[in-house]
């Protein structure tokens, strides 16, 4: 804030002033050239910019009676409306100091709601509530909360070393978790591999067997085919191969060999008819 006594004055701006005279509000004054008579009037200005604001760190005590350590910060500014700048200077004395006693009491009563469980993943509830409350309050001071965070949220050591050992001991589940699943999911791929490696030699199975069955098939067609009636010759043939096996005598006639045996060991004759 800055009070201005000279007759002549600027205000910047980023500036909203009130003029009193004798004591009294008299005007609204706006950023600009000013003038004013010494003794009788007196100009005060406000910055209508974004404070920023800090929140001091402080112990709170949580549901479940744990103590940590918090803080935040904030950023107000003094709305730029005439109506609202005279309430800056005429309905609080140091409204910087009073928002920030606000904020730190209703910071507690935020936490106080809470477990600690709750309190270290609720910051943006903590600061949306805190925001809402402050704003509730500041509108009569001619203020406006347009953010608010919260920085730290700090539990005691023993605490912090349990959370240590709990998330140490997650992450060591996930990994077994993932290296379980992962050896899973290899199995099942080797068994799928094999079953493929199955079904393929079974189908070559398969194959060959129908080849051969086809092999089969096709002679027997060409013995049927090429050797029907010569059933006879063939056999005639098989008693000359066993017939000289046996060194036995056979007759060959202008018509071919006979069949017929010879007793003794008579010479091959040759019939002509």
């Amino acid at each position: 804030m800055r009070t201005i006594y000279s007759p002549i004055y600027t205000l910047r701006p980023f500036e909203r002033g009130i003029q009193e005279t004798m004591g009294k509000y008299s005007r609204f004054v706006m950023p600009g050239l000013g003038f004013q008579i010494p003794f009788i009037h007196v100009v005060r200005t406000r910055d209508v910019r974004e404070h920023t604001m800090d929140i001091q760190p402080q112990s709170v005590i949580t549901q479940d009676n744990v103590e940590i350590q918090v803080d935040g910060v904030m950023w107000v500014r003094p709305a730029i409306e005439e109506e609202a700048i005279k309430r800056t200077f005429y309905n609080i004395d140091n409204w910087k100091r009073a928002v920030i006693q606000l904020a730190m009491t209703n910071l507690r009563q935020e936490f106080g709601d809470l477990t600690l469980d709750e309190s270290l993943v609720a910051r943006e509830k903590i600061a949306a509530n805190l925001q809402r409350v402050l704003n509730s309050f500041a509108v009569e001071w001619g203020l406006s909360v347009s953010k608010v965070e919260i920085r730290l949220i700090d539990p005691p050591e023993d605490i912090k070393k349990a959370m240590h050992k709990q998330k140490t001991a997650e992450q060591e589940r996930r990994a077994m978790k993932l290296l379980a699943t992962g050896e899973f999911e290899a199995a099942e791929q080797q068994k799928l591999a094999i079953i493929q490696r199955a079904e393929g030699e079974r189908e070559a199975v398969i194959q060959v067997a129908q080849g051969k069955a086809e092999a089969i098939r096709l002679v027997n067609e060409a013995a049927e085919q090429y050797f029907v009636g010569n059933a006879q010759q063939l056999k005639q043939l098989e008693m000359v191969e066993n017939s000289l096996r046996d060194n036995a005598k056979i007759v060959i006639t202008e018509h071919g060999i006979s069949p017929t045996l010879l007793l003794g060991s008579m010479p091959v004759t040759v019939s002509k008819e």
